[in-house]
């Protein structure tokens, strides 16, 4: 066993053996030998530097530190407990200050100057100069040129914003798991399908043991328990209960949400302030698609005004039905009866129920037919291996002879990826598909390794992985997913094709380290072949018969997509309002409560209710659990979804199993990472600029 087991690079990690006890020593060592590697780099003569030696030196210098700080930081969202907690969050300050300060070292930043003086630059290959070019930038945007006052002040910032964010999500994990409702009364459950009250049955035995859980059903604020509750239940009390937990979720002590929010963005503004920008959007937007955070706004605000006719008729409409079915006045409805009124406006006007495709949607069988459909298109090739956790090893009907993969959970599968046509080993992932109280809520897709070429001409495989919370196995049937979840299980597919079909010779501008308004491109277009008859057949299979999706359940499907759409889009366009105008005005401003100010900027974008809801903004992990991550770019998924809905037309057009069109986009956008501005790579793609409209007709709300 290895002396330092978040430091051992070769392989896969062996999960058994990454333990709280080895995080500080590991990440100390770790520190250390990443500031000897920056060193050298400072004690180059002018003569000596080169690219090698310092720009691709400088990629190099702490790649080990991060990839045992990323092994640190996947357990803490898997495998949350007290004395990972603990270490990692002593560990927090060292390993962000440390980033931070590398982007702001003078010697550093003096090399870099001096090799843009080297006649050197002219004779870099592209993809050489493309990392020089975006070092220097990053270098640039973090304050590298200010006066030495300044840049100390902004690492002290990155340090600041490392920890407040931290304990904001620790703060929604705990929050979440605190909550649950026991019901004890069976007749109170009316209503409610009985895969939901199957897992609640289920959640019981877990939270409160075989024989008081044998009567009971649990229920919790993680979606898959929730969101049944709301769209089904007759009972207004429960569902009332239910959604009043989840709209107060951080806001009272000991998980108060706001002051973490009142310091995340009063840091980020400071940061703003001294690298002699407006605001912070300004300042991550620099270089993504959007350049500013006006024009990010506008394209908000645009795609808000072409909505509001279709969302205000479809309000309109909602309330009507309400009031025919109850025969009492037209009125506004409360927020815990949206869900429920829908859900019977949705089965009357289409004979639909999405519960009805639930059981076409085990888990297993989507997966196998989304690696089948990747084969296909992409000319991938997906296999299962078998797993070891505790020292039990789980087959999952691998019929292969290669070594059990180590995972951090018995529900973790793992896969190998190769390109069908040479057979070469791209790289491999974990997927990680279902809630538990360890474990960070919503869905996600992370790296762990980023291949290089290696001498031979070959490279080395990437590692990744995939995450979600969603509708888990109970005692009589497999996992069988809404079709909401068989899109997110699409979606980040998408990203992991991102990482694992990159093919960019320099680790920093490799697959999903893109601009942030163009990395939802690849995740986004993945949820179109969830709509497609074609596709569906891969995947959509009965649990019991294996039958595919009748005909006519799959007419219902497709003239219900829309229902509610404009609401589905002004939600998201609410969301990135809000992350907007925090970041651009109220960090600017001196408010008396963050709630009030929000509701009056949403005030339009909001459905009118007889209760209003709380904005998401306590509870909004996108934007407050880290540093960055989505903050000023939430509107990044409507940026993207515009590009996807348009990229997607030619595969319709092109047939949307098409393997050439799908090997020109693995080789034009997937494999190319940040090599090339995202603007060229969608142009080389499409051969022309994106187009709005195919969105707005995809959602039915074009006129």
């Amino acid at each position: 066993m290895s002396q330092h087991p978040f430091l051992e690079l070769s392989g896969n990690p062996d999960w058994a053996t990454l333990t709280p006890n080895d995080v500080r020593k590991d990440l100390t060592l770790a520190l250390e030998k990443a500031e000897l590697n920056l060193q050298k780099i400072r004690d180059l003569t002018e003569d000596e530097i080169n690219f090698d030696n310092t720009i691709k030196a400088l990629e190099h210098a702490s790649y080990e530190l991060y990839y045992a700080w990323g092994l640190v930081t996947h357990l803490d969202s898997v495998c949350n407990s007290p004395e990972l907690r603990e270490v990692h969050n002593e560990m927090l300050p060292a390993v962000s200050a440390f980033g931070a300060k590398i982007t702001l070292d003078s010697k550093l930043w003096n090399s870099l100057q001096t090799f843009s003086e080297n006649t050197q630059i002219a004779e870099l290959a592209p993809i050489d100069r493309r990392l020089f070019e975006e070092t220097l930038l990053d270098f640039q945007e973090a304050g590298a040129d200010l006066p030495e006052a300044k840049r100390k002040r902004l690492e002290n910032i990155s340090q600041e914003l490392a920890q407040v964010t931290q304990k904001f999500s620790e703060q929604v994990l705990d929050a979440t798991n605190e909550w649950k409702l026991i019901i004890q009364e069976e007749e109170r459950l009316k209503g409610l399908p009985e895969t939901a009250k199957e897992a609640a049955r289920q959640t019981a035995i877990e939270k409160l043991g075989e024989v008081e859980g044998a009567n009971a059903w649990v229920f919790t604020l993680h979606t898959p328990s929730m969101l049944p509750v709301l769209q089904y239940l007759e009972d207004e009390a429960i569902r009332k209960e239910v959604w009043s937990a989840s709209n107060k979720l951080c806001v009272d002590p000991p998980y108060a949400n706001e002051p973490l929010i009142r310091q995340i963005i009063k840091l980020r503004q400071e940061k703003a302030d001294i690298l002699g920008k407006d605001n912070f959007a300004d300042t991550v937007l620099t270089r993504r698609m959007a350049k500013s955070g006006e024009k990010a706004d506008q394209f908000v605000s645009e795609l808000r005004e072409k909505t509001i006719p279709f969302f205000e008729k479809e309000n309109q409409e909602l309330e009507e039905f309400k009031a025919e079915k109850t025969a009492l006045a037209v009125d506004m409805l409360e927020p815990w009866e949206v869900g429920f009124w829908s859900e019977k406006l949705k089965k009357e006007r289409y004979d639909f129920d999405d519960e009805d495709l639930r059981p076409y949607f085990p888990i297993q069988s989507v997966l196998q037919g989304m690696f089948e459909l990747a084969t296909k298109i992409f000319g991938l090739s997906i296999e299962e291996r078998s797993t070891k956790y505790k020292q039990q090893i789980f087959d999952h009907g691998s019929d292969n002879d290669k070594e059990p993969q180590p995972v951090w959970h018995e529900d973790v599968r793992f896969y190998d990826l190769t390109d069908s046509k040479s057979g070469q080993n791209l790289g491999s992932f974990y997927a990680d598909w279902h809630p538990r109280s360890s474990k960070r809520a919503g869905a996600w897709m992370n790296y762990l390794k980023t291949g290089e070429p290696t001498e031979n001409g070959q490279r080395e495989p990437h590692l990744g992985l995939i995450c979600g919370n969603l509708t888990a196995p109970t005692p009589t049937k497999p996992a069988l997913l809404t079709h909401y979840e068989v899109e997110t299980v699409f979606h980040e597919f998408g990203h992991l094709l991102h990482h694992l079909c990159g093919n960019v010779a320099h680790r920093s501008l490799n697959g999903v380290n893109v601009a942030w308004d163009f990395v939802e491109l690849p995740s986004q277009i993945m949820e179109n072949w969830c709509w497609e008859r074609e596709s569906l057949n891969l995947f959509a299979r009965h649990h019991e018969t294996g039958d595919i999706i009748p005909e006519e359940l799959f007419q219902k499907m497709l003239r219900a997509r829309n229902f509610m759409a404009g609401n589905t889009m002004m939600r998201q366009l609410a969301f990135a309002k809000l992350d907007l105008h925090i970041h651009r005005v109220l960090a600017k401003a001196d408010f008396e409560e963050l709630e009030g100010s929000l509701q009056e900027i949403l005030h339009d974008y909001f459905p009118k209710r007889k209760t209003t809801p709380r904005t998401i903004a306590l509870r909004f992990s996108h934007l407050f659990s880290s540093p960055v991550g989505y903050a000023a770019a939430y509107y990044s998924y409507k940026w993207a979804e515009v590009l996807d809905a348009d990229a997607f037309t030619r595969f319709q057009q092109e047939g949307i199993m098409n393997a050439e069109t799908g090997i020109d986009f693995r080789e034009k956008i997937l494999s190319k990472g940040n090599s090339v501005a995202p603007d060229q790579l969608y142009r080389d793609f499409m051969g022309r600029e994106p187009k709005v409209e195919p969105l707005l007709t995809r959602s039915g709300l074009s006129t």
